[in-house]
């Protein structure tokens, strides 16, 4: 079993941010985005563009096993999520916050996040009308710009009753636009209408949060519950005669914000605790040895440069092999480059070596135990997610995490990390962005239907994708250099 971490008796100290988690969260983020403008229909690019689930030209739901690079995505979020989850609530209990102000900042995030859930759908253009107009983009950068007060990141300067008085306005104004809203059924504002991503995403914040917050420091009472929680989400699985377990998994007090059934998602958020418990104690500059006086440390320039190349293949490999079904091949495959990276990894001599080795042990975990079950439900699947599914993407977020933090913090290399690392920061501002930005400043401009023309083959229809990725990406980092952040 993979090496444990304590964070319980670690001093009070300067925390560095790492850039490979935020490059990782961007990476997730954008790619999110960029899935989601990839062209449809009879001019579709080839099926391992989209989700291996909805392949061209129909892009209806067939449980066909496999995996492509746009279902690691949410899952890489996922992941970054409970990475993040130790150091958010690290820094708060470092300096001296009670219980009760813990609870209170978990649940804040839970309930912002199930009002963004509503709000964000609600004011979607392409939901307020099938063929939006100049007042609809208008209308759409309106429900944009009054998430602002609400969400933005206030100086502390600020006199609480300022901050206060701002968020007040912001929230009013934000219920106004939605109690005034009608849609094209003739429908208003309705509890039913939101956006399940960020349903699953509010469900699993709040639970790995108290999670981590009960068992810090306790990596078998982490394990433990994961354990329990594999019984549930088996348990639960359709058979002749379902039980309680199966009645407790499907019940819901709260259908439109709460179901059991997305508690499921901690099989990946769990293991991106474990790895944001490592990144705490190495962010403390109280690892297990000293930094050397160098930045690349013992491990010459050419054994990094192995290593990131086998942390790339990795995700590769596994794709492709999963989704063709060469399933002794992958495997196979798997095993050598998980041995091969394990030799490189072997002697580590500082903090960022000892780091590298204890995620990759993880990495090596994860991976195999996802890929004993993959035969179990029919074969590795995102929709419905399968038990292989959860364990094979949070090894590959692992390797693509140690992949672009020796890029930051091995080869100084972060500025060409920046677009990432600053997308990963304001993730919210991303996820509403490209449709309540980007999409109606285009359409405002008229430079939508110019880029539509591009859409006439598939390739070309992945460049118009690309450039708005792009773009929505450039308009994320320009708020973060202007230290505009949304609270997530």
């Amino acid at each position: 079993m993979p090496g444990s971490v304590s964070t319980a008796s670690l001093p009070v100290t300067a925390q560095r941010r790492c850039c490979g988690l935020d490059a990782l969260r961007g990476l997730a983020i954008l790619g999110m985005i960029l899935s989601g403008q990839l062209p449809f229909g009879p001019n579709a690019l080839p099926a391992w563009m989209y989700h291996a689930q909805v392949p061209p030209p129909l892009h209806e739901w067939i449980p066909v096993p496999g995996i492509t690079w746009v279902d690691l995505v949410f899952p890489f979020f996922l992941f970054a999520l409970g990475a993040a989850v130790p150091l958010a609530l690290a820094r708060r209990l470092e300096t001296g916050a009670g219980p009760s102000r813990i609870a209170l900042f978990i649940l804040e995030r839970g309930v912002l996040l199930g009002f963004f859930a509503l709000y964000v759908d609600a004011i979607r253009p392409y939901v307020l009308s099938r063929h939006p107009s100049t007042s609809t983009w208008l209308l759409a950068i309106l429900g944009f710009a009054m998430l602002f007060p609400l969400l933005t990141r206030l100086p502390a300067a600020w006199p609480p009753p300022v901050r206060w008085a701002v968020r007040i306005a912001g929230g009013l104004g934000a219920l106004g636009l939605l109690a005034a809203l009608h849609y094209p059924d003739g429908s208003g504002f309705s509890l039913q209408r939101s956006d399940i991503i960020i349903v699953v995403l509010a469900n699993v914040v709040v639970a790995a949060s108290f999670l981590w917050w009960a068992t810090r420091g306790r990596l078998l009472a982490q394990l433990g519950i994961l354990g329990f929680l594999l019984a549930i989400r088996m348990s639960s699985l359709p058979q002749p005669s379902p039980g309680w377990v199966h009645q407790v998994w499907a019940w819901s007090p709260i259908p439109w914000i709460y179901k059991l059934y997305y508690l499921q998602y901690l099989f990946i958020a769990v293991p991106g605790i474990i790895v944001g418990d490592l990144l705490l104690n190495w962010m403390r500059g109280s690892g297990w040895a000293a930094e050397s006086s160098g930045p690349r440390g013992a491990w010459p320039a050419w054994s990094y440069a192995s290593i990131g190349t086998v942390m790339l293949a990795l995700p590769i490999l596994l794709v492709i092999g999963l989704k063709v079904r060469w399933l002794v091949i992958s495997t196979a495959g798997a095993l050598l480059l998980c041995g091969l990276g394990w030799w490189l990894m072997s002697q580590p001599r500082n903090a960022l070596e000892h780091l590298f080795r204890r995620l990759f042990n993880w990495a090596i975990y994860w991976l195999m135990l996802g890929l004993v079950f993959e035969p179990f439900e029919g074969g590795i699947k995102k929709d419905h997610p399968t038990m292989s599914y959860y364990f094979v993407t949070s090894g590959l977020a692992i390797c693509v995490l140690i992949c672009l933090t020796i890029v930051a913090d091995v080869y100084g290399r972060g500025r060409s990390l920046r677009l990432l690392t600053d997308n990963g920061q304001n993730p919210m501002i991303a996820y509403a962005g490209i449709n309540n930005l980007i999409l109606p400043l285009l359409g405002l401009t008229s430079l939508d239907r110019l880029l539509s023309t591009l859409d006439t083959s598939p390739w070309l229809g992945f460049v118009r994708a690309a450039g708005v990725t792009l773009l929505l990406a450039l308009s994320v980092s320009l708020f973060t250099r202007l230290k505009v952040f949304w609270r997530t």
